[in-house]
């Protein structure tokens, strides 16, 4: 009997340089599991939608959000779609150890010298439980790093970015993908500012753990189809 397949859902987004991102990252996942029936679906701006996708997945599909907190599209869009088709839903990749790889790598390749505080900086969230989550993660960066390590966000919640970034430090990108958020985190003025996570292996092997610890830990959603 084959698995699951695994479906990575994305929010989208109408930059093409964005979609390539979350393509490269599926074929990471794929390299590191090639049984795997490995699917991209996307929220908005971008084909296949989740509905769509789901229908050719088939009802032992298992979500993966591609998203690095809890919020709306999660617990609306995703679960929604989830409990129509009788699927399975993954938690947000973050917080996470294995984050840290992947954030940390970018920390070296935009050059930022040792003993640099950070700012973590995402999206931003109007569901409280994300701002605890990017804090946690930022708590985490900070162990790591043995810097202090601040969260802000992009928008939707505080504080914000440039709010953070008042004294030289490195501004660690919190997102998956180019876009208008990252472009807002290259304009902020800070010293130095990290490129999105986007395919970093560290992230393909992070989905995978999220897809066995949903076989193994949740009940299948009865499909209302």
């Amino acid at each position: 009997m084959s698995s699951p397949a695994l479906l990575a859902v994305a929010h989208g987004s109408r930059n093409p340089a964005a979609t390539d991102v979350i393509r490269a990252l599926a074929r990471q996942i794929r390299r590191l599991a090639p049984v795997l029936d490995v699917r991209v679906a996307f929220i908005g701006h971008e084909e296949p939608s989740l509905p769509a996708e789901l229908d050719a997945a088939g009802s032992n599909a298992v979500i993966v959000p591609l998203l690095l907190s809890s919020g709306y599209h999660l617990t609306a869009d995703i679960t929604g779609a989830a409990t129509t088709a009788g699927a399975l839903v993954a938690g947000a990749l973050g917080p996470d150890e294995l984050l840290l790889t992947a954030l940390t790598a970018r920390l070296a390749e935009a050059r930022v010298p040792d003993g640099t505080p950070v700012v973590l900086a995402a999206a931003g969230s109007s569901n409280p439980a994300a701002a605890v989550e990017v804090q946690e993660q930022a708590d985490l960066l900070a162990a790591r790093l043995g810097v202090p390590v601040r969260a802000a966000f992009a928008t939707a919640a505080r504080p914000t970015v440039p709010e953070q970034t008042g004294m030289p430090v490195a501004v660690a990108s919190y997102l998956l993908a180019p876009g208008h958020f990252q472009d807002q985190l290259s304009a902020c003025g800070a010293d130095w500012v990290t490129q999105p996570l986007g395919d970093h292996p560290a992230l393909a092997g992070l989905v995978l753990d999220r897809y066995r610890a949903a076989r193994t830990a949740a009940p299948r959603i009865p499909s209302t189809a």
